[in-house]
């Protein structure tokens, strides 16, 4: 009778330990977890500059008229995850490089004062998203270029018009081909490069103790143009060809960003496979089928975005 008696002891004891060794693999997991956190200091003072990618264009709640600034746009969901001490968000829809330092109008009326102004000398973390809206030459921004692109697929659906106008694209009777001039969006993003390795300066300049990160834009448009049929109405070519040029100014913002001090945050990356032609879009088409500005990022969108900004700042 004694014997199974300390079985059962032995039994309960195993258990016992085994319980003992969870609690403790547990309590080791909660202080990784505790010091991964502390590894990114809490800022005392956050600034979010940009235009409507960083705005969150479209995504409830909206602020700030014309600016359409979300309250869950990725530098709130960044300020909210790293408990910042102060946060200021300036960034505004359709801002151009020069909104930086120049007031933002719209149809005349001042949407935005200059988004540096907002920057202080107890600012310790900046995001600055910026670019992609000098690649159209009106106000319009990239919503030129959309709107070019649609345009040019109506009277030429199986061709590249959008490239054609933008590439200068004329037919060479000497040599019986199509060929190209300059491209204008590449010679755009050219000249927007300098423009923003002096915004990243003066941001240096006003605050020298700030963390900066240049944020990039996220996959708008697959590689593949094929994914977009009867999806978007822009044609096939046309798509690969504005998959190249803003691939070509992420390049640009990586580059400017590693020779100016600041930290350059891919959001290509994560979001591929969610473009504008994806079954599960985190950056919505011409006809959103949730709350966005057209070929912008949604709450998913600007959610991933801000979790590649924290990435980053690990």
């Amino acid at each position: 009778m004694l014997r199974p008696a300390r079985k059962r002891r032995t039994t309960r004891t195993s258990r016992k330990s085994a319980l003992l060794g969870a609690a403790a693999l547990g309590a080791a997991l909660a202080l990784t977890s505790t010091s991964a956190q502390a590894a990114t200091p809490a800022p005392g003072h956050y600034v979010a500059l940009g235009d409507s990618y960083a705005a969150g264009a479209g995504v409830p709640g909206q602020s700030a008229g014309l600016c359409l600034r979300s309250d869950r746009n990725y530098g709130h969901l960044v300020a909210a995850a790293l408990r910042a001490g102060a946060y200021t968000d300036v960034t505004c829809a359709a801002a151009k490089v020069k909104a930086m330092t120049q007031p933002q109008y719209d149809a005349f009326i001042r949407v935005n004062d200059p988004q540096l102004d907002a920057v202080t000398a107890d600012t310790d973390l900046v995001t600055l998203g910026i670019g992609g809206n000098d690649l159209g030459a009106t106000d319009l921004g990239l919503g030129e270029l959309v709107g070019v692109c649609i345009a040019g697929a109506v009277v030429n659906p199986l061709g590249t018009p959008c490239k054609d106008f933008f590439h200068h694209g004329y037919w060479d009777w000497s040599s019986w081909s199509w060929q190209y001039g300059n491209d204008d969006l590449a010679d755009r993003i050219a000249a927007a490069k300098p423009q923003i390795a002096d915004t990243l300066k003066r941001i240096h300049g006003k605050a020298p103790n700030a963390r900066v990160l240049l944020v990039g834009y996220p996959s708008v448009l697959p590689a593949d143009g094929s994914k977009c049929f009867l999806r978007q109405p822009v044609t096939a070519g046309d798509v690969e060809y504005m998959y190249g040029t803003l691939g070509k100014l992420n390049a640009m913002l990586k580059s400017t960003a590693a020779a100016n001090g600041a930290t350059y945050v891919d959001t290509a990356t994560p979001t591929v496979g969610h473009d504008v032609c994806s079954d599960d879009r985190w950056i919505e088409g011409a006809l959103p089928g949730s709350p966005a500005v057209p070929f912008h990022p949604n709450a998913t969108g600007e959610k991933v975005m801000a979790d590649a900004v924290l990435a980053a700042l690990k």
